[in-house]
């Protein structure tokens, strides 16, 4: 008698638009079995870092997703991590495997906690030493940075190979490219903040900045090519050459050719994309994400806006009371 081999359907995780958020976006997280929702009832969690290994803790209001769709209507820098969701029908005891990982990064203009990046910059060559650090307002301590990659997924610095943490401050000896991926700061209490974008290339980097550029400041974006001076035979004893003339890409369109780097003096939110450069004999870079953010001085133009306003409108509203008033004293006065 042959074997029979049971197929375990698999839930599907997807999100609708995309899974870089700023703060105050809508997203949508999409559980699907075989390419349907119907006849399943769905469950939502979220992957954690216990020790060496990795949980998956239910949410809270997981119940709201029951439908197969988990829609947040306004992110909040809490939301960043990483999700998966699984399915079962109660009236055939089928569950489904848990889905595929589905990490979401929500970005705020002004997050409780920075995660600083030594060197300064998303893109980062093989072979050196990098530091990230998480600082707040009050003080570091507290503060544990956690990684997720295509590779190994969800790990924190001090209980990880890939790096050594010294109070708030991780430290990767030497990069190689598996340390690509999205880095974050976490409180001990679990809240999640700060979510960047580092790549690890052996070639040709972007120099762009770490944090979101403000509307109305400029942006420099600079092609740098590793290079070893001749006493130095060490690979992390790089000297980066910013004089490497070359073209600037966004979004795949040529915009700049042949310049050792590109300035855009007054930054406005259509210059929000992806960007890379590229060298004629050294290749280009990979793609790194410019997020563009409202000026502080369109925020205080809004008050002063609706200040204005309510005091223009102040002297009708006096008058009207005034008339409202009288009238009501004229009927009070008037003989039956």
């Amino acid at each position: 008698m042959s074997d029979v081999s049971i197929s375990v359907p698999r839930a599907v995780l997807s999100v609708s638009p995309q899974k870089w958020l700023t703060e105050g976006d809508p997203v949508t997280l999409i559980c699907e079995v075989n390419g349907s929702s119907t006849g399943w009832t769905f469950s939502w969690f979220t992957e954690t870092v216990s020790g060496s290994r990795n949980d998956y803790e239910l949410l809270s209001d997981s119940s709201r997703g029951a439908g197969g769709k988990y829609t947040v209507s306004s992110a909040d820098l809490n939301h960043t991590g990483v999700y998966v969701c699984s399915a079962e029908r109660d009236k055939t005891a089928v569950y489904t495997t848990y889905s595929n990982t589905q990490p979401l990064w929500v970005t705020g203009v002004s997050p409780p906690v920075s995660l600083i990046i030594s060197p300064s910059r998303t893109q980062h060559f093989t072979s050196v030493s990098l530091s990230l650090s998480c600082e707040d307002q009050s003080n570091s301590d507290g503060w544990t940075v956690r990684r997720y990659t295509d590779i190994v997924r969800l790990e924190d610095c001090p209980s990880s190979v890939w790096g050594s943490q010294t109070g708030s401050t991780c430290t990767i000896r030497s990069t190689v490219p598996s340390d690509t991926g999205v880095y974050w700061c976490q409180s001990e209490s679990g809240e999640n903040y700060h979510p960047v974008n580092i790549t690890v290339h052996s070639g040709v980097i972007l120099e762009s900045p770490v944090h979101p550029v403000t509307e109305g400041d400029n942006l420099t974006l600079r092609c740098l090519y590793p290079y070893i001076s001749p006493p130095k035979l060490r690979a992390d004893h790089y000297t980066t050459v910013s004089n490497l003339r070359a073209d600037f890409y966004k979004d795949g369109s040529l915009i700049q050719n042949q310049t050792t780097e590109m300035i855009i003096p007054t930054v406005s939110k259509s210059h929000e994309g992806f960007y890379y450069c590229k060298h004629p004999e050294r290749g280009e870079s990979l793609k790194s994400w410019i997020s563009v953010r409202g000026s502080h001085s369109d925020s205080q133009i809004s008050v002063l806006h609706i200040l204005s306003s309510a005091l223009a409108a102040c002297p009708y509203l006096i008058v009207t009371v005034v008339l409202i008033y009288k009238c009501c004293r004229m009927r009070g006065k008037t003989p039956e």
